[in-house]
């Protein structure tokens, strides 16, 4: 239970952290963080909670990570669906959180896209499907990638958490415009419920190709790298 109750509490604070991030700061007028910010506020909240409770659940705070693991050996199968559980009610929660911010505005009166994740006419710039899944595949494969090089055995000890939170600092900057990112699919469906318009008809893609990306880097570091 107490790896169950970190996933939750890591997960809620990387939607909370990260799309609350996006929602409330970043158009601000004049002080807004922009896209840039909200890049790195994702990286933060993945960094922050990595120190703070992945000694006790190994900080996955996503679906596609704990599949990624489970897919490169360093995850038992039978704690998949409890952790899967625990990441989407944290994430869910998280966004409820966000909602009554949102609509307890004095001037509140629509609660707009609400950082979630699309294509086509959802995309932030109008990128196709195929190319939000070719972003959303590729970008969480090198994720995980970096996700086991960095805890790996013979990596410097201490700072996996940075190298992980940098890399989805990165990954942001690179896919905010396509899909507003999320190699996560719990991040993509805590916002999709809540969110204005035809999110939860895209959410497929924000399932198949994270988790996908996460089991192809798996079974390329069991097979290349993963080697004493």
């Amino acid at each position: 239970m107490k790896k169950l109750f970190a996933e939750f509490f890591g997960t809620f604070w990387l939607v909370f952290g990260g799309c609350g991030s996006a929602i409330f700061a970043a158009g601000y007028p004049e002080l807004g963080i922009g896209f840039v910010g909200v890049a790195l506020a994702f990286g933060l909240t993945v960094l922050t909670m990595a120190y703070a409770v992945g000694h006790i659940s190994g900080g996955h705070f996503n679906p596609a990570v704990s599949l990624g693991l489970w897919a490169g050996g360093k995850f038992n199968a039978k704690d998949l669906l409890g952790y899967v559980a625990a990441q989407l009610i944290g994430a869910i929660t998280a966004a409820g959180a966000l909602y009554l911010i949102v609509t307890n505005k004095s001037d509140f009166v629509t609660i707009g896209g609400f950082a979630a994740n699309g294509y086509g006419d959802l995309s932030p710039d109008g990128y196709s499907m195929t190319a939000a899944l070719i972003a959303e595949f590729l970008l969480t494969t090198f994720f995980l990638l970096i996700i086991l090089g960095s805890t790996h055995a013979n990596a410097p000890k201490g700072f996996a958490p940075i190298a992980i939170g940098l890399g989805l600092t990165l990954i942001h900057l690179i896919s905010i415009p396509i899909t507003n990112t999320s190699v996560n699919p719990a991040r993509s469906t805590s916002q999709a419920l809540f969110a204005e318009g035809d999110f939860t008809s895209q959410l497929w893609l924000f399932w198949v190709a994270p988790i996908a990306g996460a089991i192809v880097a798996g079974f390329i570091h069991k097979a290349l790298f993963d080697k004493e």
